[in-house]
């Protein structure tokens, strides 16, 4: 609860009875919930919403622009055909593609029908892909040219899928192209009865064992995350400061998305504009020289991406030659946001960028808490306060609150966790008790309800018996003038069981860096037990999985031997 008695009174209006944001206590999937009252039901109020927006731009992939009222005439021309293919409420049609502007247009033309969208992710290789088909009994599959040449006739016709639709690629016998399944620019979507808890969405968590699980994501689970997004601008404009001029003409908000869509930060910016009336910018794939281009040319008013591409924007060798003073939000999440990073941000735009940070998991439909502008610079290394709604505990492994400022597993609590596991009964009760999930994060809470993330658990080093969490170490290891790039993971020990071991990617690109320069910089800000004990310089990239983590499952064979 805040102390700030402005603050509690912003709040307390825009959420009462009768404001913007009333919130109401509702039973969820057996659970009594905060929500929003007035919010839309589904997905498809929403996407009516901004398509009521007409030649107001929606998406420029590049350069090329797309308003919300050409994205409405697609979208109801491909939801007319599925509708004549047999798609029907609760019926799952899969998505594979880059961030092209029909991933979107296939995204609401789903939500229109009631139907459930399954993301396929754009790095899967074909038996990846299978498994996602078959697991959520997908019936019709919407890819570009790049998956589709991934997927056989005979790969589709054993999963059960009866139609394909090639989106920026060449079409093959049985299947339909893109300009086919959006030629009717009269179509009109027939009405469907959905509900806020109806399924939506099944997106694929990112497992480093086995396959993936499928989240189902709900109606309530997406507009409530949209609706936080809102909520928060509601909350800074009641705050602001009446006397302060306003100045300049209020601009169309445009987001540079570097989050794939098929995530679950990609899908919040998909679903996010409509309700802004906001236009997302989306590139081929991540080019920081490009990025800035756009940015200039578009009047980009946000950028959002993992931390690892903010920083190599910021980093550029051509940062300086472009006027990026249209930025006024640099969103990042993910993965662990360097403090060193939001420092940067503070200096170079002199305060006049509010950073933001969000926490979440595919599982909480996104940020279920948030940081950002001037409470972000005061605490750089956390990931903030729980959205309106959200409950944190922090609990000891039998599942035991544990008092402030004690380190323990992250438990969350929201109108945005998702119902479960697509047909994994087992592991949704394994994740999920009385509503709580178990993040698998470790945290812990400060005495002004911040919360910091210090790793995830299985990421945990344990050395000689002592907790090393590698985001902390990995934090002071950014604040070296030497290190691009970094990442910390334990290597077998036959006494201490673990050791801290480090991998750094150098600025330069010199290898031959001094480590006892890097190591006394440590020594100075790490307990000696935190400090890496091997350190490995590489010019390779860290590996990373699509959305932008880290794969230290791959470092740590890669290094352990050495």
């Amino acid at each position: 609860m805040s102390t700030n008695t402005a603050v509690d009174e912003a709040v307390a209006k825009l959420t009462g009875p009768g404001g913007a944001f009333e919130i109401a206590t509702v039973p969820v999937h057996g659970v009594p919930l905060r929500v929003f009252a007035t919010a839309p039901k589904s997905l498809r109020d929403l996407w009516l919403i901004g398509a009521a927006r007409g030649d107001v731009p929606y998406l420029i992939y590049e350069d090329d622009v797309i308003t919300y009222a050409r994205a409405h005439e697609m979208v109801c021309s491909l939801a007319t055909w599925l509708d004549a293919n047999g798609v029907r409420k609760g019926d799952r049609v899969a998505i594979g593609m880059r961030n092209y502007p029909e991933w979107a247009i296939a995204y609401w033309a789903i939500q229109s029908l009631g139907a459930i969208s399954v993301s396929l992710n754009a790095w899967w290789i074909a038996d990846e892909l299978k498994y996602a088909l078959s697991d959520s009994g997908t019936s019709v599959v919407i890819v570009d040219g790049e998956r589709l040449d991934r997927l056989s006739d005979d790969l589709l016709r054993e999963v059960g899928v009866r139609h394909a639709v090639v989106v920026r690629g060449t079409a093959r016998p049985g299947v339909a192209t893109w300009s086919d399944v959006t030629a009717d620019r009269a179509a009109t979507v027939s009405d469907v009865d959905i509900a806020p808890d109806d399924d939506a969405t099944i997106l694929y968590t990112s497992g480093t064992t086995g396959f993936p699980k499928g989240a189902v994501g709900s109606n309530r689970n997406h507009i409530t995350n949209v609706w936080n997004g809102l909520f928060r601008a509601a909350l800074n404009a009641a705050l602001a400061d009446p006397s302060t001029p306003r100045t300049g003409v209020k601009r169309q908000p445009k987001a540079l998305w570097t989050f794939p869509f098929f995530h679950i930060a990609g899908v919040t910016g998909v679903s996010v504009a409509p309700a802004t009336g906001g236009a997302l910018v989306t590139q081929y794939k991540w080019d920081p020289a490009d990025a800035m281009r756009l940015i200039e040319k578009h009047q980009v008013t946000q950028i959002s991406g993992v931390p690892a591409v903010i920083r190599s924007m910021l980093e550029h060798p051509d940062y300086d030659k472009h006027d990026l003073s249209s930025l006024a939000t640099i969103s990042q999440g993910g993965s662990p946001v360097p403090p060193d990073s939001i420092a940067r941000i503070e200096s170079d735009f002199s305060g006049k960028v509010s950073p933001t940070n969000g926490y979440g998991l595919t599982e909480t439909t996104s940020a279920v808490v948030g940081n950002a502008g001037r409470a972000y610079f005061g605490k750089k290394d956390s990931v903030g306060q729980p959205m309106i709604g959200t409950d944190i505990r922090i609990v000891d492994e039998e599942g035991n609150d544990l008092p402030l400022g004690s380190i323990g597993e992250v438990w969350i609590q929201s109108p945005m966790n998702v119902r479960g596991y697509w047909n994994k009964t087992e592991a949704t009760e394994k994740s999920f008790t009385n509503g709580w999930f178990h993040s698998g994060d470790a945290g812990y809470v400060d005495e002004d309800g911040f919360l910091f993330v210090v790793d995830r658990i299985k990421d945990m080093v344990i050395r000689g018996g002592e907790n090393v969490y590698c985001a902390e170490v990995e934090a002071a290891v950014f604040e070296h003038p030497s290190v691009a790039d970094c990442a910390v993971f334990g290597v077998p020990h036959p006494t201490l069981m673990e050791e801290v071991a480090l991998v750094v990617v150098p600025k330069d690109g010199n290898c031959e860096t001094d480590t006892n320069s890097l190591v006394a910089h440590l020594k100075g800000r790490l307990a000696a037990f935190k400090v890496p004990s091997h350190v490995f310089w590489t010019t390779e990239p860290l590996p990373r999985n699509a959305t932008g983590k880290v794969l230290k499952k791959d470092l740590r064979e890669t290094y352990a031997a050495k």
